[in-house]
């Protein structure tokens, strides 16, 4: 059974930083594309970021460009997203997920809707205010 449990949510203040994590089970990540995803309240779940599996490329939505990074410990199964200077409008819960699909659209230009994943964690909240 594929399983995932993101950890690490909190709350920081404006600039500061958090690490999340997606410890998955009953597969390999290696193996799996796997993405963050974000919702605020009243809003719809948003593509953050997401670890494709053909050679590792990384992809970024343009609004946390240059702040977050993915990255994965294959030893442990878990992918990380950190998350630097950090602004309020980064609030929601955090959600990672996991699928064999590509990480953008054929274009290159948007990352992979959530509809596109069929395994996802539970969330976690991220909270940024001062």
């Amino acid at each position: 059974q594929e399983q995932l449990v993101e950890s690490g949510g909190g709350l920081a203040q404006p600039g500061g930083s958090l690490r999340l994590s997606c410890a998955a089970s009953g597969f390999t990540v290696d193996h799996y594309s796997v993405g963050w995803f974000r919702q605020a309240p009243g809003k719809e779940r948003e593509a953050v970021s997401c670890l494709s599996s053909v050679q590792g490329s990384a992809y970024y939505a343009d609004s946390v460009k240059g702040r977050f990074a993915i990255s994965k410990d294959n030893a442990r199964n878990t992918v990380y997203l950190q998350m630097n200077n950090l602004k309020p409008e980064d609030t929601g819960v955090y959600y990672c997920a996991a699928d064999i699909v590509l990480c953008t659209s054929r274009d290159g230009d948007t990352l992979a809707p959530p509809e596109d994943f069929g395994s996802w964690g539970q969330g976690t909240q991220v909270t940024v205010s001062s």
